[in-house]
């Protein structure tokens, strides 16, 4: 299981308690510091069956001076996919990829119903 957090936010910090307070075993991966690849966010899309939309950052600093509100309905699933593969800090967090499921952000009860 791949646990893809921004060590410094609280959502992520929270999410992380949970797996150890569960002793749910993970690989840990700074997402600002080892971006997720166009390549494993392709498969983690697919795989994850959630709108695309779902994997970018809404809330963050990047995502707002890049305008992306307006600009995403416009781009396609590929250039989306690239985009968020140039800088972690455009993908949500935390980012829970398991074998049978992917987790974008933290949500208590889904992640109980998960595990």
């Amino acid at each position: 299981m791949l646990f893809l957090e921004y060590p410094k936010c609280t959502t992520c910090q929270k999410a992380k308690k949970w797996l150890d307070d569960h002793g749910i075993a993970y690989t840990d991966r700074d997402i600002k510091e080892q971006n997720p690849t166009y390549e494993e966010l392709k498969a983690w899309y697919t795989q994850s069956g959630l709108p695309l939309k779902k994997f970018f950052n809404t809330s963050g600093l990047l995502y707002k001076s890049l305008g992306l509100k307006d600009k995403l309905p416009t781009m396609g699933e590929d250039a989306q996919l690239r985009l968020l593969a140039t800088d972690g800090m455009l993908v949500k967090r935390p980012l829970l990829v398991t074998e049978t499921a992917v987790l974008t952000g933290f949500r208590q009860a889904e992640w109980e119903e998960k595990f």
